[in-house]
């Protein structure tokens, strides 16, 4: 098997676990720790603390790019390091009880989220150091169809496994696809050694200062702020505006889930045929379209149809826009730059979530889907700016 097939396998392997690990942490710790009968703000507490390494994401970045850990690369050690502290952290927990040792239960959900933090951040640096820039959008849609293909596959799994109090195989799973992604892992090559190019250096910060790396990242704090928000009330607005049932709703979200598998297979590919700006153009103007989509279908058959659209929408755009923001990731840097783009879109999102909330209160479900997909068209002009500025850097490249 040759070592693009290896790092290709890689990427989406990680990402699937990734999500597995995120479909546990955002709908099943909750119903584990209920369970225990721990209260819903020792819950919360859990669930906020397990979020700071997160935050960390960026420092972990910027030193896989400065250091080369034990002198065996600055990519492939932190992702082995990764997977094996939250492999380890999950064949712990179902030994440890919330309820008698609340602390040592927080404390291997941060280890286990420490790890994940770990080997994302530096896989994502590797998918930028080893991907020429036409396989770019190829490798974003692998990452972020994994992603969702495993929220589908790990959710249904999950539930079963829930359902019949086989908490312990839930962790048990999440912890041997870890070890068997480690497995993978070891098979990459990666030249512990870096030309010149790739050599961290102060100087890469400059990359800041460029005005459309700076405009690009005021797209990545927007673009969230309408695509996730809208998406987290799709649900609330099936169960509400239609009347759906909620065992109903859960299927609609699978629907979506593969929707969004389809549009970040096709992401990849049709952005290689039509290149960046256009790809990001028709990202917005599809989103856009779908999105006032969900405001004015009249009834719940139809919304089968579009909340596929939905996520098809979904899978599009997120593989594009990070397929882009892997471009504009400086190689001495690229690990904290990327990152920090993934911190921008994560704080776009904070801002929707309770913005999606009070239109809903204001306007109702339609009105808020129409103002979001209003977002999307017009930040137009941010993006033919961001091209703009950027084509004589690529024509002196």
């Amino acid at each position: 098997m040759s070592q693009r097939t290896l790092r290709l396998s890689l990427y989406a392997t990680v990402y699937f676990v990734e999500g597995a690990v995120l479909t546990f942490f955002s709908a099943f710790n909750v119903l584990y720790l209920r369970s225990f009968a721990l209260s819903y703000s020792l819950i919360g507490i859990v669930g906020g603390i397990t979020l700071i390494p997160f935050i960390l994401k960026i420092f972990i970045g910027l030193l896989s790019d400065r250091v080369s850990l034990l002198r065996l690369g600055h990519r492939k050690p932190y992702i082995v390091l990764g997977l094996a502290l939250q492999s380890v952290a999950f064949v712990l927990l179902p030994s440890i009880s919330p309820a008698e040792h609340f602390s040592l239960y927080l404390t291997a959900m941060i280890l286990a989220s420490l790890g994940m933090s770990t080997y994302d951040t530096t896989t994502d640096g590797l998918s930028i150091d080893a991907t020429p820039p036409p396989d770019r959008g190829l490798v974003q849609g692998l990452m972020v169809g994994g992603r969702a293909f495993s929220a589908v596959v790990m959710a249904a799994l999950m539930g079963l496994l829930a359902e019949q109090g086989q908490w312990a195989l839930i962790f048990y799973l999440v912890a041997v696809l870890g070890l068997l992604t480690l497995l993978l892992s070891l098979f990459v090559y990666e030249d512990p050694t870096r030309s010149p190019e790739t050599q961290f250096s102060r100087a890469a910060f400059g990359a800041f200062k460029d005005k459309a790396f700076l405009l690009f990242l005021v797209l990545g704090l927007i673009y969230p702020l309408g695509l996730y928000s809208a998406q987290s009330m799709v649900g609330a607005f099936l169960n509400e505006g239609f009347g759906i049932a909620l065992a109903t709703v859960g299927l609609y979200t699978a629907v979506f889930g593969i929707g969004a598998i389809a549009g970040s297979l096709v992401g990849g590919p049709l952005m290689r045929r039509v290149g960046e700006r256009t790809s990001i153009v028709a990202a917005l103007l599809i989103t856009a379209a779908v999105t006032y989509g969900l405001a004015i279908t009249p009834g719940a058959g139809l919304m089968w149809g579009m909340v596929f659209l939905f996520g098809v929408a979904f899978g599009y755009y997120e593989t594009v826009y990070l397929a882009v923001g892997m471009d504009f990731a400086d190689p001495r840097i690229a690990a904290f730059m990327f990152a920090f783009i993934m911190a921008v879109g994560n704080i776009g999102i904070g801002l929707g979530q309770p913005l999606a909330g009070l239109l809903v209160d204001a306007v109702g479900f339609q009105m808020m889907f129409a103002v979001f997909a209003t977002v999307h068209l017009l930040v137009l002009p941010i993006v033919f700016a961001i091209f703009r500025l950027r084509q004589p850097v690529l024509q002196e490249a």
